[in-house]
C-alpha cells in the first residue's frame, strides 16, 4: 500500500507539471489565431473585422497570465476544454470524440500487432541464432527500424494509391460510404486504413524484434537455464517457462509506454495520408494556433502515457517476484 500511494502521488504531481507546461508552451508561440487568419487571407480581410474576430474567439479579454492559468486549471478539472478556434464553434471534446476512434483503431491495433509479430520473430532470432534464417532477421530489422516512416508512407502512397490506384489517396472514408457500420461503410474504412496501417506496422516491427532478440540472448546466458537443462527439461519447456517469461518483461514495459503514445497517433503518418486522427488534428491546431485544441490533445497524450506507465509499474510488481521482494 505505501508503494501504491507513493506511485499515485508521483502520478498526480507529474500530471500537474504536464498540465502547467501544457498551458505555458503554446503561449510561447509568437502570434495569435487572428494574426494567422489575417496572414492567410493576405489583406483581403477587412482590418476592422479583427476586433469582431477576437470577440468571437474569446481573445478580447483574456486577463493576466495568472488568472488565465487558474481559469484553465478550473476548466480542466471540470473537463471543459473550450471551443476549437480553427473549427469554431465546435467544442474541443466533440473534435476529439470524432478523431479518437480513428486513432485508436489504426494506431492501437497496429501497435499491438507489431509488438506480437516483432516479439515472436525476436524470440526465434535470439533462440535459433546461428541459423541462416534467424541471423538474416537482424539486418532486415535494423533496416526497417532505421527507415523514416514518413518516407515509407510517401512511397506506399505514390506506388499503391497514385500509380496503381489500388487504395484511396487520403481520408478515412469515401464521400458516400453508406449507413454507419454497414458492409459498404466497413469496406470503405478498411480500404482507407490499409496503407497507413501497413506503414506503421512495417516500420515498427524492427524495433520490437531487436529488443526481444537482445533480451533472449541475455537470458540465454543465465545459470538457471543450465540448471533447467541439467534437470532434463525439454527445450520447448525451457523456452516457454524460462526464456520467454524473463525476456518478455523488459519488452512489456516498453509496450506499456507505446500504448500510452497510441492516443497521440502516428502524427506524420496521419498527415501524409490525411487520416483524420488526433495526430492530424494536432498538426492543424499547431498551424492554426488553436490553443484549446492543442492543449486538450497534449493533455490527453500526457494523461494516457502517465496512466500506461502507472499500470505497467503495478503489473511488473505482480509479474516479477524480484520486484515484489525489493519493494517488501
Amino acid at each position: 500500500m505505501p508503494y501504491l500511494l507513493r506511485k499515485i502521488v508521483i502520478l498526480l504531481f507529474t500530471l500537474w507539471v504536464a498540465a502547467t507546461l501544457n498551458f505555458v508552451l503554446p503561449r510561447l508561440v509568437p502570434g495569435d489565431p487572428v494574426s494567422v487568419m489575417l496572414a492567410k487571407y493576405q489583406g483581403r480581410l477587412d482590418p476592422s473585422a479583427v476586433d469582431a474576430l477576437k470577440i468571437a474567439y474569446g481573445l478580447n479579454d483574456l486577463g493576466s497570465p495568472i488568472s488565465q492559468y487558474f481559469s484553465y486549471l478550473g476548466r480542466l478539472l471540470h473537463g471543459d476544454f473550450g471551443r476549437s478556434i480553427s473549427l469554431f464553434p465546435t467544442p474541443v471534446l466533440e473534435v476529439i470524440g470524432m478523431a479518437l476512434p480513428y486513432t485508436l483503431g489504426l494506431v492501437g491495433i497496429t501497435t499491438i500487432l507489431s509488438f506480437i509479430i516483432g516479439s515472436a520473430l525476436g524470440l526465434y532470432s535470439g533462440w535459433r541464432r546461428g541459423q541462416a534464417g534467424a541471423d538474416a532477421l537482424t539486418p532486415v530489422s535494423l533496416f526497417l527500424n532505421s527507415m523514416p516512416y514518413f518516407w515509407f508512407a510517401l512511397l506506399m502512397l505514390y506506388i499503391f494509391a497514385f500509380q496503381l490506384k489500388w487504395f484511396p489517396l487520403s481520408g478515412a472514408l469515401d464521400p458516400f460510404p453508406g449507413d454507419a457500420f454497414s458492409a459498404g461503410w466497413w469496406s470503405s474504412l478498411l480500404r482507407h486504413a490499409v496503407l497507413p496501417a501497413f506503414t506503421i506496422l512495417v516500420t515498427s516491427v524492427g524495433g520490437w524484434l531487436i529488443t526481444m532478440r537482445n533480451n533472449v540472448v541475455s537470458v540465454s546466458s543465465e545459470d538457471y537455464l543450465a540448471f533447467a537443462r541439467a534437470k532434463g527439461l525439454t527445450e520447448r519447456r525451457i523456452l516457454s517457462r524460462y526464456v520467454l517469461r524473463n525476456a518478455l518483461l523488459p519488452s512489456f514495459t516498453s509496450f506499456g509506454m507505446a500504448l500510452g503514445f497510441v492516443v497521440g497517433g502516428s502524427i506524420l503518418t496521419e498527415i501524409v495520408f490525411s487520416y483524420p486522427g488526433l495526430g492530424f488534428y494536432l498538426y492543424q491546431a499547431v498551424v492554426g494556433l488553436d490553443y484549446p485544441l492543442m492543449q486538450a490533445i497534449f493533455f490527453i497524450i500526457a494523461l494516457t502515457v502517465l496512466l500506461a506507465n502507472f499500470a505497467v509499474d503495478l503489473l511488473n510488481v505482480l509479474l516479477d517476484p524480484r520486484i515484489r521482494e525489493s519493494r517488501a
